[in-house]
């Protein structure tokens, strides 16, 4: 399935209550799991020790920081959506956001969206989109939010 084009704030009304999309699978390594912990400060051992997780962890292994779960949103999300003819995007916030279940190390993930609402605020679009993180080969993902871009349309 191919990216959903989206032109204008009408293209956006057409698709209230739908399901936008989803991403392509994106294996979550132990490398990239160090590098968020080098830019955040956060070396907590789950995250970053395998050894120590293996034999201490209940989830039998290193698991990624929530948040890296989170950052990943952006890559994902332009995955799903193209919108065009904006002058500019900005990211307004996250409501709702709850982990479910951790990531553990090597797992792919991936974003559904669904389009909750779109509002016009004096020439601005404020969207507002419901995102799950799926966990390939699990029943519970890994959280689930909604994400507010807004979008200055030309």
């Amino acid at each position: 399935m191919g990216k959903l084009i989206i032109n204008s704030h009408a293209d956006f009304e057409k698709h209230i209550g739908e399901v936008l999309g989803y991403s392509e699978w994106q294996e979550i390594t132990q490398e990239q799991i160090n590098q968020f912990a080098d830019a955040t400060l956060d070396h907590q051992w789950i995250h970053t020790d395998p050894e120590r997780a293996k034999n201490e962890s209940p989830f039998g292994t290193t698991i990624a920081h929530g948040y890296l779960s989170v950052s990943i949103l952006a890559y994902h999300w332009e995955q799903i959506v193209e919108v065009n003819n904006i002058k500019m995007l900005v990211n307004y916030g996250m409501e709702k956001l709850r982990f479910i279940q951790p990531v553990r190390v090597n797992s792919q993930v991936r974003i559904m969206a669904k389009l909750k609402s779109i509002k016009d605020l004096r020439g601005m679009s404020k969207a507002e989109i419901d995102v799950t993180l799926e966990i390939k080969d699990s029943k519970k993902p890994a959280f689930e939010a909604t994400v507010i871009f807004v979008y200055h349309f030309k």
